[in-house]
């Protein structure tokens, strides 16, 4: 696991017989953080350990009190036993292999990133408006208030005064959700028979506006260079699964629809370049592209005529 926080396994439990493997194979996820007294020294890894240690308890309160109220169109494992204490923190989960989920990307068709869509789609409905009680209050991993450091190493000094405005443009919205929170194309199971996925790793799952899991989504799936071109009509086809979704929820109507895809698809600009920001800072050398560079430049824009026009009244 990242920077040796624990071990992943696959097994099978014991006493089950080979008949029985197909029902009993189980994913072992062992975290054994290192304590506080061994790591380098330095505020940034202090900090970062702790956001890590925070984050599992986290993906254990998802897989504990959300994880059962997840449907087939946003599969996740399900979880056999969940364990905290003083070592650290054991899951054991279904294993999605074998439930028929053993596919892997690193390059998608349209029809994968469909399916991708699809499942954040039916997640976002399934929450919508539900308290993220016991996950992260504001949920991703870049969030701001949790990348101070990363904040103080972005070079672009436009963007880097412009982040708690975005940051509170993104939090202030109307209709909000739980999202995944790492919703990287890495994190996506795709069925061998059909256009299905599942999906892993709630580690930074919490409370937010759908679009903020769709833009990493997208960024992880299409180089810079195809974004202009393929990320409008990924877009269309998110809020059309989404309206499918939420089309006869309680209290739900068809002007609440309209408002919330309003709502959501004047944020995904923002949703996308507060992950530039946290990416900018964390890796200075990164160059962004002319997608990212565009979004940026309409972002800060917009914000610098809120501004004025406000200093006006």
């Amino acid at each position: 696991m990242w920077d040796g926080y624990g071990e992943l396994w696959r097994a099978v439990l014991e006493g089950s017989s080979d008949a029985l493997a197909e029902q009993t194979g189980v994913v072992l996820k062992s975290v054994a953080p290192p304590a506080e007294d061994r790591l380098r020294v330095g505020r940034q890894t202090l900090g970062s350990h702790r956001r890590k240690l925070r984050s599992y308890d986290v993906e254990l309160a998802f897989y504990r009190d959300f994880a059962a109220r997840c449907s087939a169109d946003c599969r996740v494992p399900a979880p056999q036993l969940l364990e905290r204490s003083a070592r650290g923190w054991l899951f054991v989960l279904e294993d999605l292999d074998r439930a028929g989920f053993a596919g892997r990307r690193s390059l998608v068709d349209s029809s994968e990133v469909q399916a991708c869509l699809a499942w954040l789609a039916a997640f976002h409905a399934r929450f919508l408006g539900t308290p993220p009680n016991g996950l992260w209050k504001v949920g991703t991993y870049w969030h701001l208030a949790t990348r101070p450091d990363e904040l103080s190493r972005l070079d672009d000094a436009a963007l880097r005064k412009a982040a708690p405005a975005i940051d509170a443009a993104l939090s202030a919205s109307r209709f909000k959700t739980i999202v995944h929170g790492d919703a990287k194309l890495e994190n996506f199971c795709f069925a061998q028979s059909s256009a299905a996925v599942a999906a892993v790793d709630f580690q930074y799952a919490g409370g937010g506006v759908g679009v903020k899991d769709v833009a990493y989504l997208l960024g992880s799936c299409f180089e810079e260079a195809e974004c202009a071109a393929r990320i409008p009509s990924c877009l269309d086809f998110y809020f059309r699964a989404l309206r499918e979704k939420l089309l006869g929820a309680p209290d739900f109507d068809a002007a609440d629809l309209d408002a919330l895809e309003t709502e959501w698809r004047t944020l995904y600009p923002l949703a996308w370049v507060d992950f530039q920001r946290f990416l900018l800072g964390w890796a200075p050398a990164c160059r962004r592209g002319d997608y990212s560079e565009r979004l940026i430049g309409e972002v800060l824009a917009t914000l610098s005529r809120s501004h004025e026009a406000l200093r006006r009244r």
